[in-house]
């Protein structure tokens, strides 16, 4: 399960199927040098998107 404290750089490389996800919420966190240090919560904040949806469809895409 994907929470809001993992690290986005974690989250992409342990669960690559949420890549588009990150894409639909126009995230290009993939790309993005402060990855490797910033938590989903930061990300998704500097970038206006709404943390309970954004968690929602990660999880919702995660492999089980």
């Amino acid at each position: 399960m994907i929470t809001q404290e993992m690290i986005i750089a974690d989250i992409i490389a342990q669960h690559p199927e949420t890549l588009p996800v990150f894409r639909q919420y126009h995230l290009d966190c993939y790309e993005c040098q402060i990855a490797d240090i910033e938590t989903l919560s930061h990300g998704a904040g500097v970038h206006k998107v709404d943390i309970g949806e954004l968690l929602a469809s990660l999880n919702g895409v995660m492999k089980k």
